[in-house]
């Protein structure tokens, strides 16, 4: 709590955010959720330095995936285990492009995974950008704002009870992936046509 307080620990933020969108395999959110229960009153700011810096990291995992997939993308996605995964998201973004993005927000889909496969598929980068906002934006902004408006309340809750809320959240995020399998229309297409990807094309 001392070191998320400290004068360098928003720089630290946007470095660890900025790396986690491209390559770096620890996400940010436990640095933003101490930096939150250290300074509440800033909360919302840590969030914005958070979904800024990730958005510039993805457009790093987007370069990568555009022109350096053969020679640093399959390295990285062997490095970090998404190899296998990489078709199917590869036909996921070709498939619904933008709300794969804001779907990523309450799911555990590496955010890097979808950066450098934007950039394989060459997705543009208006698009990209946009989508990489608002998925940013519900990861971070979210838990920001909520710290600024409950901080007191949620740090002594947490403090009591840390367990039982990292094993909710767990619940939850997993919770929200399913739903998504299960969803209909456009949204089961896709599945029945990705889930039999195996080469990224």
């Amino acid at each position: 709590m001392t070191k998320a307080a400290h004068r360098h620990a928003p720089a630290w933020l946007a470095l660890f955010c900025f790396i986690e969108a491209s390559f770096f395999p620890v996400p940010p959110h436990p640095l933003l959720g101490l930096m939150c229960l250290a300074e509440p009153k800033k909360a919302v700011r840590f969030a914005v330095i958070a979904t800024l810096a990730s958005v510039a990291g993805g457009l790093l995992g987007y370069g990568i995936g555009h022109f350096l997939y053969e020679s640093v993308g399959t390295q990285l996605l062997a490095l970090l285990g998404l190899t296998e995964s990489f078709p199917k998201a590869a036909c996921y973004l070709r498939e619904m492009g933008f709300w794969i993005f804001v779907a990523k927000g309450a799911t555990p889909i590496p955010f890097k995974l979808l950066t450098i496969t934007a950039g394989f598929i060459a997705m543009p980068l208006g698009t990209f950008l946009v989508a990489s906002l608002v998925s940013r934006s519900i990861s971070f902004m979210i838990v920001g704002i909520l710290f600024r408006l409950f901080g007191a309340p949620i740090k002594a809750f947490i403090d009591k009870y840390l367990g039982l809320v990292t094993a909710a959240f767990i619940i939850a995020v997993i919770g929200g992936f399913a739903a998504l399998t299960l969803l209909d229309g456009e949204d089961s297409r896709a599945a029945s046509v990705c889930d039999t990807a195996t080469m990224p094309g």
